[in-house]
């Protein structure tokens, strides 16, 4: 596959990108299995969120490299991204933290990115 002049490819390229349009500070999970801003500390149920937008990288030599990017935004506006490993290299040892995910609505925006 050819590589268009400007295309994103790698993680730190699209957060870079991602950065300069807001999505600067992570949601992490917190201690009661809710989402919590890095930013604010607003705690978040699923249904608080909405994901705009999903990356999937893979690695190509290594498969602890495959990560996947969620960018996110509170019903106010506050921006912000969570990162995974997806598969069975999971960096989310918490417990219901692929439940939650799933239960976030999702709205893409391919375009507005």
């Amino acid at each position: 596959m050819q590589e268009k002049p400007g295309e994103m490819t790698t993680l730190s390229q699209v957060m870079e990108k991602m950065r300069h349009k807001g999505y600067d500070h992570e949601f992490k999970m917190s201690d009661h299995g809710r989402m919590q801003s890095t930013e604010s500390n607003k705690v978040f149920n699923p249904e608080d969120l909405k994901i705009v937008k999903t990356f999937r990288f893979e690695g190509e030599s290594d498969p602890a490299d495959s990560n996947i990017l969620y960018l996110m935004e509170d019903a106010e506006g506050e921006k912000g991204f969570v990162l995974d490993a997806y598969g069975m290299y999971s960096s989310h040892e918490e417990s219901g933290f692929d439940d939650f995910i799933k239960k976030i609505p999702v709205e893409d925006r391919e375009e507005q990115i």
